[in-house]
């Protein structure tokens, strides 16, 4: 199934092809604060349509993940493997989905803090 999103003001925008089964609820120290639901997808199956100036990136801690995020309106849109490669993941935040049942999504609680 093909979905749409963007962040809060519409300058990043994204389709992404999958199954979107379930997401995952994080709580490390980023993810915590963010709120976001993350679903796991090839990042082959993500298309991203923003201009370059405005999709921004965030790395912490080990640099393992760029945490992408609108530069104009701060909305947290996805996060993709830093690691260079065509089996690399993205993790898209199913809250800027469109049309999306947020209630009929499987959540699963991620102990991020742990790691």
């Amino acid at each position: 199934m093909l979905y749409k999103g963007s962040c809060h003001c519409g300058r990043v925008a994204f389709e992404v092809e999958g199954e979107l089964t379930g997401a995952v609820s994080c709580n490390c120290s980023i993810c915590a604060r963010k709120g976001a639901l993350l679903w796991a997808v090839p990042h082959l199956d993500l298309r991203v349509r923003a201009e370059p100036v405005d999709l921004g990136t965030y790395l912490f801690n080990r640099h393992v993940l760029q945490h992408r995020f609108c530069r104009n309106c701060g909305i947290h849109v996805f996060a993709e493997d830093a690691a260079p490669g065509t089996d690399r993941s993205a993790y898209i935040n199913i809250r800027c989905l469109e049309d999306i049942d947020l209630a009929a999504v499987p959540v699963h609680e991620f102990d991020g803090r742990s790691m």
